[in-house]
Order: C-alpha cells, then sequence, then structure tokens
C-alpha cells in the first residue's frame, strides 16, 4: 500500500512537517507499506482564481500534485492552525485540485493530523479541514490527533519527546492502517 504525507505548511521547520513525519516513521516500521514525503513548498500554486483557470488552465504544479495523490492508496496530512481554522496554502491546493477533470482526491482515504503551539493542538483546524476533503469526497477517518505545545514537542532530530504522544500516535497510525484493509 502506498501512503502519501505531506503537512498544510511551508515553512522549513515546520511543526506539522515533523509531526507528519514522525507518522511516516511509524508508518514505515509496519511492513507492507511504501512512503513518500511531498512537501507542498515545490507544489507552488497562485490562490485560486477563475480567470487564471480560464486563460490556461489548471496550473501544472496541480496536474504534478494530483497525479501523485493519484498513484497514492492514501493520504496523512497535518495541518497548523490559522486564526482557528485551516490554513490558507492548504485550502489553496484543495481549491486548485478541486479543479481538476478527474479530481484525484475523490475516494481517498485521509488521516487528519494537526500540530499548533497552543494548548489546543490545532484542534480547530481539524475540523474546518475536515469540510472541504469531505465535500470532494475524501474519507476522512474519523479519529485525528491534534498536538499542542508543539514547539516543544520535538528533540534535535525531530522526533517527539515525549513516549505518550509517540504511542498516541501510534494508536492513531494502527487503527488507520486497519481501516484501510
Amino acid at each position: 500500500m502506498k501512503i502519501l504525507f505531506f503537512a498544510g505548511a511551508l515553512r522549513k521547520d515546520s511543526c506539522n512537517k515533523k509531526f507528519v513525519r514522525e507518522a511516516m516513521r511509524l508508518v514505515e516500521a509496519k511492513d507492507g507499506h511504501q512512503t513518500e514525503f511531498l512537501d507542498l513548498k515545490y507544489y507552488p500554486m497562485l490562490p485560486y482564481d477563475g480567470d487564471i483557470e480560464s486563460a490556461s488552465g489548471v496550473p501544472e504544479t496541480t496536474v504534478k500534485l494530483g497525479a501523485k495523490i493519484r498513484e497514492a492508496d492514501a493520504l496523512i496530512v497535518s495541518t497548523p492552525e490559522y486564526n482557528g481554522s485551516i490554513p490558507g496554502i492548504l485550502k489553496n491546493v484543495i481549491d486548485w485540485l478541486s479543479r481538476e477533470k478527474q479530481v484525484s482526491l475523490t475516494g481517498k482515504p485521509l488521516l487528519l493530523l494537526g500540530a499548533s503551539p497552543g494548548a489546543l493542538g490545532a484542534v480547530r483546524s481539524l475540523w474546518h479541514t475536515r469540510q472541504p476533503f469531505e465535500v470532494l469526497g475524501v474519507h476522512v477517518f474519523p479519529g485525528m490527533m491534534g498536538l499542542s505545545n508543539a514547539y516543544n514537542a520535538f528533540d534535535e532530530q525531530g522526533r517527539l519527546k515525549e513516549e505518550k504522544t509517540t504511542q498516541q500516535l501510534q494508536k492513531l497510525i494502527d487503527q488507520f492502517l486497519d481501516y484501510l484493509k
């Protein structure tokens, strides 16, 4: 099974990139799964604009990202929380992907994670992020995980410091992998 991982963030040292990479590491410890991490920084997209789409179609970076998603059996995405909601970069990616002739996201199983420096751990963003994915026919897994105090949650190697948090993430991943069978 091929699982694609990405974060709804661009910043190099993003907590959400670290969090989704930790999820990828835990999946890789299981047999039978092929993993790939995508950095949205390498799939730049202008803000969605119907005039751009009318003039030149869906951008090539969207087409490339859509192809990667089509090749995957499932997705694991970690989202930041910007002002209590979905970050603009992630929403823009979803909006552009929705404009594909055959929407690559439709029918894909998705596990949502979120990390935030605040006490709520991106929980509000997780609920808001589910919505556009579900509208596009993505099978969003019912369980989600928010990581609070994320600036202090990782060691120098980008690994989660707290064993309890790692165990919680592992349990959720195991449930998601069972769901995919």
